[in-house]
């Protein structure tokens, strides 16, 4: 048998010019995005007097865990990292729901009266907000102040993923998928269950990753309603290992002893930055795949 021919495709000279262009620009992308990164994993495994003088580059210089081992001898950072495990955990689970469970009625053209109207009171919060202080009061009056459904509850559901999912919902879900479902006798919480939630895994894996991030990095709010150091997350508990190590130039006079400062004040950055990231980019693999994948995950195609 003759061997079949692989066929080939004679690019002009425009066109290798383009790629040529193409590939330089998104190679150029590259490196903007990527050697941020590369230096701060170079610079949090690097000796503290590589950091300060600039001797670091791309790879670590003169390889230390000084850094790291400041930042896990705080026994709070065990507890930080605890914490915001489980408000991401449990935040994600009830921003999530919270979002389906809005966003499916407001596809309901039929079933819904007033889903226009609904929609745009959900608007009109992103637009418009009660203030710091009126918060903080309803916080209080609600009795959340300083307990962990503070972080929770009050952003049970973000209106901007709430749009993300109706859209989703609305223009990848087939009515007829709903039809068929209704003359088998299905109700609407079991065709969410059954229908909606197998064919929305990247809608899901949406949801769950800004949810989870938006999570994983919560300070502010943290940071006005709570006072028990055995509930802050993360975040505030690194705020405090950086406070703790800052120098004040005026309290010293030393010129070695304010170096040696300078230099683990500058190397703590880096390892924060490190410890702080990490699991969110460990999570994110696991994620991705989603976001290429069909939205019509098992659904009738034709």
């Amino acid at each position: 048998m003759a061997k079949a021919q692989k066929s080939t495709i004679r690019l002009s000279g425009d066109d290798r010019l383009y790629y040529f262009i193409n590939d330089a620009i998104l190679l150029i992308a590259l490196l903007v995005v990527a050697y941020p990164l590369i230096y701060v994993f170079a610079a949090a495994f690097s000796d503290k007097n590589a950091v300060v003088t600039g001797k670091v580059v791309l790879w670590p210089v003169d390889f230390s865990l000084e850094g790291f081992k400041t930042v896990f001898g705080y026994k709070a950072i065990m507890t930080g990292y605890m914490n915001t495990i489980i408000y991401a955990v449990v935040g994600t689970l009830v921003n999530v729901t919270m979002t389906l469970l809005a966003a499916y009625p407001l596809t309901r053209k039929d079933d819904m009266p007033g889903r226009n109207l609904i929609m745009y009171l959900f608007t009109f919060t992103m637009i418009f907000g009660g203030g710091l202080i009126p918060t903080y009061i309803l916080m209080q009056n609600l009795d959340l102040i300083d307990k962990r459904a503070v972080l929770i509850i009050p952003n049970a559901m973000g209106v901007f993923h709430l749009i993300i999912a109706r859209t989703f919902l609305t223009q990848s879900i087939p009515n007829e998928l709903y039809e068929a479902a209704t003359i088998d006798g299905c109700s609407h919480f079991k065709y969410m269950l059954k229908i909606i939630l197998p064919l929305s895994k990247p809608l899901l894996a949406v949801l769950v990753l800004f949810y989870a991030v938006g999570h994983w990095n919560a300070f502010f709010d943290a940071f006005i309603y709570l006072k028990n150091p055995n509930l802050f997350p993360l975040q505030l508990i690194l705020r405090d290992i950086l406070i703790a190590n800052s120098i004040d130039p005026t309290t010293l006079v030393d010129p070695e002893t304010m170096e040696k400062k300078l230099g683990m004040a500058e190397l703590l950055k880096y390892a924060v930055i490190v410890v702080a990231s990490v699991p969110v980019w460990c999570l994110y693999p696991f994620i991705q795949q989603y976001f290429v994948k069909g939205v019509m995950i098992g659904a009738v195609k034709g």
